[in-house]
This record gives C-alpha cells, structure tokens and sequence, in this order.
C-alpha cells in the first residue's frame, strides 16, 4: 500500500463535508475506495474535490459527444493517462493504468504498452504517442490531434489531469502500489484488473461531481461548456491559490522557469534550481513542476516548519505542479483551436 511521506491525511472514516462526499463518489464511481495520489491531497479540500472531480469527468465519464462523432473510450482514455504517466516518469501511475487497462479487458495492450511497445492498433498507438508528447510543449505530435474535436473535452482533460496527478503522486505518496511491489507480476496486474471490471463498464452520468464545486465555471474553451471545462477551471483556482505561499521574487522565478521548459527533465546538475536553505519554498514549488520525484526530506523539512501545515504544503505542491499543467495546457489549446479550424474551413 502506498505510503504518504509528508502530509497524515483525511482520511475516509475521519473524513466530513464534501470530503467524505468525494470519497463516497470514488468507491461508487472509481471502484477504489482510496485512490492514493487523491487521498494525499485531502488537507486541502478544495484541491481534493476539484482534482476527483476532474478525473471522473474526463477519465471515467469521458464527456458529452455534442457533435454525434462518437464517444471515446475506456481504453483510449486509459491510453492517455498511462502516456503521461510514462512521459512524466511516475511509476506509482504507470503500475496503476496498467491494471486499468488490464480492467477494460485489453490485457495485450496493457502489457505492451508497459514494455515499452506501442498498441497493435494504429489509432491506439497515435492516441499514445499523443499522451507522451503533451509533456512537450512544441511536440510535433501535438501538431494534429488525433481525434476530432467532439473527444478533445476527454482526452485533453484526461492528459491534464494526470499532467497533475503525476506531480502530485511523485512529490508526496512512495511510488509502490501495492504491499512488496507485487504489482510487478503480470498474474497481478490482471487479477487487480479484474476486480475493477464492472466499475470500469458501468455508464455514469456526467457532471454528478460538480455539486462538490463552487460556484462551477464554464473553463477553457476545448471543454467550454462540458463538466470537464468546469472541473478544470475549479483545480485551476484551487491549485493557483498555493502562489500566496511565495513571495513575489519566488513567484517571478518559478513562473519564468517554467515559461522557459521545453518538457525535458532536468538534468542532475541543475543550476537553475533554487538554494534549500535561501529559497527552499521556490525549490520545492519548482521541482514539483519540472522533477517532482527528485523531492527530498531534506527538501521539505527546510520549508515545513511553522506556522506552515500539512494543508500549506499540499497547496505549494499543488502551485508549482500546476504552473507546469497551465505551460501545457496553452500547447494543447493552441493545437486544438488550429485543428478545429481546419475542420472547419
């Protein structure tokens, strides 16, 4: 079982409010009662809330098809996340969307894809390339989406939220999914799979997450109109709020260093990191956004200290993986507007 390695969080049993409303919704919805990477989050409930409710929208539901080209799929959807993963190097998630594919009942898929192989299928492996590239802001793979416009609302939302969820899973749970890492037997993987499969299956209705938002926002203009559009925009609002944290010369640094990636991961000898001791709030809200494995305690113990909280430091985490995530997003959103255009024309 994962481990949680700076934060004691919420807990289901402990859990009030919307929290103990989102935990519900994820044994019913997800299958797994306690997502880990979630579950880190739960100090703050704002972030907790908006970050399930953007999964379940984009991952598990998938979106409405107002253009009547056809729904995108369980397995398609699992593609991108597992792409991402991969792309941000966050072996708990990569283990998990595994299982999740296994849980679709595309075992062979699952398994290539973790071995480094690409599906069998074409329109699997371009979804899949896709997912790895959006990690990279000038990819030529993000030059032509593909899938039309009616599957941008769940595959950009799904790339997105695991863009976060990553970042999130690598800074603050171990990256073991289950006791002595038997995730690693495929026998393992399979089984787990199988155990989800009728949670996987079942058709949910769209927008049921977004009574555990505020004042829901209509979003980016990719998923305008959609719940995913409206879950996105509450993680945005819930995940920027960590920039109070920072002083504005810290703000500035992080902001610019991440304005200036161009999606590789940083080197070992990366001068452009800031000082533990000077500036350790700038360190970890930047390394959550560009190298979060590479997350010490030493990292967080020069930060953490009073009047700073369990709640504080899931915000700056959640600031700088975010700052990462909007650096995407204005990729994705580019590319997706000249395709619509094209479609259009």
């Amino acid at each position: 079982m994962a481990t949680f390695r700076y934060t004691d969080p919420v807990l289901p049993k402990s859990a009030t409010g919307r929290t103990a409303e989102a935990y519900a919704q994820m044994a019913e919805n997800f299958g797994i009662a306690e997502p880990a990477p979630l579950v880190a989050l739960s100090p703050a409930p704002e972030l907790f809330t908006a970050t399930w409710a953007l999964l379940r929208e984009s991952l598990l539901v998938g979106g409405d098809d107002a253009f009547g080209s056809g729904g995108t799929t369980r397995t398609g959807r699992e593609l991108v996340a597992l792409g991402v993963s991969l792309a941000n190097r966050c072996p708990f998630c990569v283990s998990a969307h595994t299982v999740m594919l296994h849980a679709t009942g595309d075992h062979r898929v699952a398994e290539r894809v973790l071995r480094g192989e690409q599906p069998e299928d074409p329109a699997q492996a371009r979804l899949l390339a896709w997912a790895q590239a959006t990690r990279t802001p000038r990819a030529p793979e993000l030059v032509s989406p593909p899938f039309p416009r009616a599957h941008a609302p769940a595959h950009i939302g799904t790339a997105l939220s695991f863009h976060f969820i990553n970042r999130v899973a690598s800074s603050l749970i171990t990256e073991a999914m289950l006791p002595c890492n038997a995730q690693r037997f495929r026998a393992v993987r399979s089984l787990g799979g199988r155990t989800l499969q009728k949670t996987v299956r079942r058709t949910l209705a769209p927008g049921d997450s977004l009574a555990l938002i505020d004042d829901p926002q209509p979003g980016p203009a990719w998923a305008a109109g959609t719940p995913i559009g409206s879950a996105y925009a509450a993680l945005r609002a819930a995940a920027t709020m960590g920039a109070g944290l920072l002083d504005e010369a810290d703000q500035a640094l992080v902001q610019a260093a991440v304005a200036a990636w161009d999606g590789a991961h940083p080197p070992l000898s990366w001068d452009a990191l800031p000082d533990r001791a000077s500036r350790p709030g700038a360190r970890l809200a930047l390394l959550a956004a560009l190298a979060p494995y590479r997350i010490t305690d030493e990292d967080v113990a020069a930060w953490k200290k009073p009047p700073f909280s369990d709640h504080c430091l899931v915000h700056l985490v959640a600031y700088g993986a975010f700052t990462a995530v909007d650096r995407i997003e204005g990729a994705l959103a580019v590319h997706h507007s000249a395709r619509y255009a094209k479609e259009t024309s």
